[in-house]
C-alpha cells in the first residue's frame, strides 16, 4: 500500500475474531477490514470530534458570533426589517 505505515497495537481477541471472520468472508485481508473500520470511525465520530477541536480553535482566535447576536438578526430577518 502506497503511502502507509505500519502500527502496532493490542486488540481484544474477540475483536481480533470477528475480523477475520469479516475478511474470510469477504476474501480480503485483515488489514483490509481494519483500514476500511478505521475510515468508518474517522467519517463519523472522527469528524465530530475534529469539528468540535475546530469550533474550540476558532472560538479561543475569537473568530465567533455572539448567539444573541445572530438571534437579534435573525428576528429583523423574519420581521422583515
Amino acid at each position: 500500500m502506497s503511502g502507509s505505515q505500519s502500527v502496532t497495537l493490542r486488540v481484544p481477541s474477540e475483536v481480533i475474531s470477528e475480523i477475520d471472520l469479516i475478511a474470510e468472508a469477504t476474501e480480503r485481508s485483515r488489514s483490509y477490514i481494519f483500514v476500511r473500520a478505521l475510515r468508518t470511525y474517522l467519517l463519523n465520530e472522527g469528524a465530530n470530534i475534529l469539528a468540535a477541536k475546530k469550533g474550540k480553535d476558532q472560538i479561543a482566535a475569537g473568530d465567533y458570533e455572539d448567539l444573541d447576536d445572530v438571534i437579534a438578526e435573525m428576528d429583523q430577518i423574519v420581521a422583515g426589517v
